[in-house]
């Protein structure tokens, strides 16, 4: 049973080599000259005629903008599915559509109005509205951000944000630390 899963591993890795080589326009010369190997090694290593050691596979992953982790990981597609967490008591429902090199990218639909507290944590936010209107207050500022406009701010400076006049939807992305701050509720 192991050996049918190294295998398949195997066979995973290598289609998704030349696949993201294929996906950039590289000849193989192009990949083997980046990673430096021997096209007739790198052409080995995509057809399964020879084993791929981690020291080329991991210069194999750096030529091509990628890590050892995105090459090895499952392709297991159980539950594609994004499903949203609703937080009834903040007023938000959140889809989180990816998280990846230390940012998350979120879609939230906010129902609340801006909660009266304002809050500090370090970092930067970026939101861009796609429905309704959010209000955002920074400090003792207060900014209305419409459809199709976006905001991004230290998060150094006090501030909060909710619904302006209705339901409102953006997408969001988050470093750690606004991950931490605005979805640690969220489930």
């Amino acid at each position: 049973m192991r050996m049918k899963q190294d295998a398949d591993v195997e066979t995973l890795v290598r289609q998704r080599i030349r696949g993201l080589r294929v996906a950039r326009g590289w000849s193989l010369d192009e990949l083997a000259a980046r990673c430096l190997l021997s096209p007739s090694t790198l052409s080995r290593i995509e057809t399964g005629h020879r084993r791929i050691a981690l020291d080329q596979m991991t210069a194999i992953a750096r030529a091509l903008g990628t890590t050892l982790d995105q090459l090895v990981e499952s392709d297991a597609d159980d539950d594609v599915v994004i499903r949203p967490h609703h937080n009834e008591a903040r007023g938000i429902t959140t889809w989180l559509l990816s998280r990846d090199s230390g940012q998350t990218v979120a879609k939230m639909r906010i129902t609340r109005a801006v909660p009266a507290d304002l809050r500090v944590h370090p970092g930067r936010d970026w939101f861009t509205v796609l429905s309704g209107t959010i209000e955002l207050r920074l400090g003792d500022r207060t900014i209305l951000v419409g459809p199709n406009e976006a905001a991004e701010f230290s998060t150094m400076t006090p501030h909060a944000f909710g619904a302006h006049g209705g339901p409102a939807e953006i997408l969001t992305i988050l470093d750690h630390e606004g991950e931490r701050s605005h979805l640690a509720a969220e489930g």
